[in-house]
């Protein structure tokens, strides 16, 4: 099961961390969107995660993944880390056996979990937007994949929350980035983060961002959600940047998934899309698996239309105005977002 070019170095790992190369019971994991092939291993009678990296260059870097995954191990965030080598790109961690993590709770416990991981030492590398927004935001503009009547006004609002959201230094901070639900683990008593690929320094509302498309369904959750992150009611400030990253969010996943599932091909329109809520709920069960082309046209499909409801609503001009009245405040603002091109 283990490719026969890993045989070695997966060997040497378990030696180094278990004193054995004896493997009692291996069972591949097959969902994700990752390319790495990722083991349930079973050694000296206790279960372990192996991961081994199949793509090793400037963005999947093996030296920050892991150095972020053993800075969350350290702080009780993430699994126990065995066994890490960044030239080979094997790393072994404690397997965690997950139970079902109720909405409620997690709403609560998933944003004082961020508040952790967020006043870890800065991560080694900053997320770039320029080449995100570059190979995705802006390529999906020019792909024709929707109607350009349709694409043309949101771009023209999008510009606007780019031309508000500020980079502020004290919001860079070190982000796991893709805490979807397979990645948030709980046990019964705690949770962890797993899969660190994503990694980077970034905006904090970014993983509040993530997080809050599975866990907030109303404007109360809302609230009880940055209140248990903040530990304190947030400000009109803080609910308008909230607000921006999570349209800026809805873009880039859009842009994503339809550039990842479209096959460059033009979406047809459809008038049975799932609800936003549905969807990611169905996502947070585990019923749902990205891999599959078409899932990932209809979650793109599903982030594109909130991004449309949420343009149109009157929160939009008030994030907008609320931020760049901030900005006029503080002065000589650098930007987060690029502005489109």
């Amino acid at each position: 099961m283990i490719p026969q070019e890993k045989t070695i170095v997966v060997a040497r790992a378990l030696l180094e961390a278990f004193g054995t190369s004896q493997i009692d019971d291996v069972q591949k994991m097959t969902r994700g969107l990752s390319s790495d092939l990722v083991f349930r291993i079973v050694v000296r009678g206790s279960p372990y995660l192996l991961r081994i990296m199949t793509r090793m260059d400037e963005t999947n870097d093996p030296l920050r993944v892991f150095t972020c995954m053993k800075a969350a191990a350290d702080a009780g965030l993430a699994p126990r880390v065995h066994y890490t080598n960044a030239e080979d790109g094997i790393a072994i961690i404690d397997w965690i056996d997950a139970v079902h993590f109720p909405l409620d709770e997690a709403r609560v416990r998933l944003p004082a979990t961020l508040r952790r991981l967020h006043a870890l030492a800065p991560f080694p590398k900053a997320f770039n937007y320029v080449t995100a927004h570059r190979f995705f935001v802006w390529r999906f503009r020019a792909a024709g994949l929707l109607p350009t009547g349709e694409t043309e006004p949101v771009f023209h609002r999008y510009a606007q929350l780019c031309a508000a959201y500020p980079q502020l230094d004290e919001d860079v901070v070190s982000c796991n980035m893709d805490l979807k639900p397979e990645n948030v683990l709980f046990d019964g008593k705690q949770v962890w983060l797993i899969d660190w690929m994503a990694a980077h320094r970034n905006d904090r509302y970014f993983d509040l961002s993530v997080v809050a498309n599975f866990v907030i369904q109303n404007d109360a959750d809302e609230l009880t959600y940055l209140e248990q992150y903040f530990g304190q009611p947030p400000s009109a400030h803080q609910l308008a940047r909230f607000f921006l990253m999570r349209q800026a969010l809805h873009m880039l996943s859009a842009a994503v998934f339809l550039l990842l599932g479209s096959g460059g091909k033009p979406i047809r329109q459809s008038a049975d899309l799932p609800s936003f809520r549905d969807f990611h709920q169905r996502m947070w069960a585990g019923e749902i698996d990205l891999a599959d082309n078409e899932l990932k046209v209809v979650y793109g499909r599903v982030h594109w239309a909130k991004l449309c409801e949420n343009t149109r609503h009157p929160r939009f001009d008030e994030a907008v105005r609320t931020v760049a009245e901030q900005n006029a405040r503080l002065g000589n603002l650098r930007l987060l977002l690029p502005s489109a091109a």
